[in-house]
């Protein structure tokens, strides 16, 4: 059981990107799953997440907007599609399925201003 997260990097301030993170070993539409973030000095926050089932959708009041999480069954994969980026959207971000985990490891988003 595996969750590997991608697509992080260098963006200028208004710009975009999107992340993936990749399911093994289990059905990624069977669990609620989410994203994470750690800015550098600070607590790790929620995202948003997308529950099992019905699909619906949670985001934190910051992001309301401009992110967008989906997911792909067919490739077993979550995505975060992030617009208009903030240089305080910089963090390292994680996918985790949520009262289980596992957690991915982290990739890096910095926003420049």
């Amino acid at each position: 059981v595996q969750l590997q997260a991608s697509g992080g990097g260098l963006v200028q301030a208004g710009g975009s990107l999107r992340l993936s993170c990749a399911a093994s070993g289990f059905t990624l539409d069977d669990y609620n799953i989410g994203w994470f973030r750690q800015a550098p000095g600070k607590e790790r926050k929620g995202v948003s997440c997308i529950s099992a089932n019905d699909g619906n959708t949670w985001y934190t009041d910051s992001v309301k907007g401009r992110f967008t999480i989906s997911k792909n069954n067919a490739k077993n994969t979550l995505y975060l599609q992030m617009n208009s980026l903030k240089p305080e959207d910089t963090a390292v971000y994680y996918c985790t399925r949520f009262n289980t985990g596992p957690e991915s490891q982290g990739t890096l988003v910095t926003v420049s201003s």
